[in-house]
């Protein structure tokens, strides 16, 4: 038994057709969606990356700044310690040189023999003749 095309209904053709038709929109509109969903995954990829870079360049602007004044603080500080040392030193140098002095004159005091050729004993030998000179000179001028 053959059948003619009289004998076919049309629905069926209709319906391979609708359902292919529905197949196609389904697979165009599934794409659709994967594309967008791919084109909105790379731009939230691409703007967070472009924020981070932003971000990153405005961190390390701050820092180097930051940088720059702790470096001049750090400058300062260490040139007022420099300053206060180095007085200091030579506070402690003029304390070196009067003990110095002081120490040498016990030396020479100290000494059985105190001859003329030490230098503070010979000052100040002098300055005994020059005081009972000007003595001697305030006296005749009475």
């Amino acid at each position: 038994m053959q059948r003619t095309t009289s004998e076919i209904p049309q629905d069926t053709y209709r319906e391979t057709r609708s359902g292919h038709k529905k197949r196609n929109t389904f697979f165009f509109f599934l794409a659709l969606w994967i594309v967008l969903i791919a084109c909105g995954t790379l731009g939230a990829k691409w703007y967070s990356d472009r924020i981070q870079q932003q971000v990153t360049l405005d961190v390390s602007k701050q820092t180097a700044v930051q940088i720059s004044e702790l470096q001049q603080r750090y400058e300062t500080r260490i040139s007022e310690l420099e300053s206060g040392y180095q007085q200091q030193i030579a506070k402690m140098d003029s304390k070196i040189q009067s003990l110095n002095e002081l120490l040498t004159f016990a030396k020479d005091n100290a000494d059985t023999k105190t001859d003329n050729s030490n230098k503070l004993y010979t000052q100040l030998a002098e300055v005994k003749k020059q005081l009972a000179e000007l003595k001697k000179s305030l006296d005749v001028l009475k």
